[in-house]
């Protein structure tokens, strides 16, 4: 069952965190439950406890790449209409 709460935030980081749950499509009443979710069902006591890797493992999608030498556009073109085959 759903119940509302009311939270206050600065408003650049409500800015923020609308444009990510946009871009990810979620809203952002269910972004925030499972951010939270995430850090009360862990055996964490309090945040400094939580380790920095944990959170960002919680909000990326898979492993990070990182790009180290220039490409072109037409480059980085071909190669993302190759990985669609």
């Amino acid at each position: 069952m759903d119940s509302k709460i009311t939270l206050s935030f600065d408003e650049g980081v409500i800015q923020k965190a609308k444009r990510y749950a946009e871009e990810n499509n979620i809203s952002l009443s269910r972004l925030i439950e499972f951010l939270l979710q995430k850090i009360t069902n862990s055996n964490y006591h309090s945040l400094e406890d939580y380790p920095i890797s944990d959170w960002v493992m919680q909000v990326a999608e898979g492993e990070a790449v990182y790009q180290t030498k220039k490409r072109s556009r037409k480059s980085s073109k071909d190669e993302f209409f190759a990985s669609k085959k």
